[in-house]
């Protein structure tokens, strides 16, 4: 844990706020060095995925040439919500550490906690209902991958 390199997070954060964005902040370390940084940009770039952390994967991975971000930490100004738990482990990374916690963020209106159970619900009965449809059709185009020899698996 690096107190300088979580300070920069929270200060990603609360320059986004100054500038119009949302109050979150994320930095990419490896090997203890800064390898990206960013802030959430939802509403400037009109982006519902643009969150710190998902930018700042994007941009280590550009950095870095690769789609897998093994032996990285990130350093986030908060909790990751799901979506960007989701980014982080596909990324591969290896630690988070984080400043805020959702329940701060739910006190700020940014209140992801139904997410969190909408997941262990059937999908069919979510809030946005979700329905299997051409699951034959859709399985065969992982016969089609896993009979591509030269994949690059993730």
């Amino acid at each position: 844990m690096d107190r300088e390199i979580m300070q920069r997070a929270i200060d990603l954060a609360a320059e986004s706020v100054k500038k119009g964005g949302g109050p979150f902040g994320a930095v990419v370390v490896k090997d203890g060095k800064v390898i990206a940084e960013s802030a959430n940009s939802v509403t400037p770039d009109n982006d519902p995925t643009a969150h710190a952390e998902v930018n700042a994967i994007r941009l280590a991975c550009k950095k870095l040439g690769t789609f897998m971000l093994d032996g990285c930490e990130i350093y986030a100004s908060c909790e990751p919500c799901p979506m960007c738990l989701g980014a982080i482990y596909w990324a591969h990374i290896k630690t988070i550490y984080y400043a805020g916690t959702r329940s701060d963020a739910a006190k700020a209106g940014f209140d992801d906690d139904f997410i969190y159970r909408e997941i262990n619900i059937d999908p069919e009965k979510r809030s946005v209902p979700a329905f299997n449809f051409m699951p034959n059709e859709g399985a065969a185009v992982f016969k089609l991958w896993l009979d591509k020899e030269d994949r690059t698996n993730y």
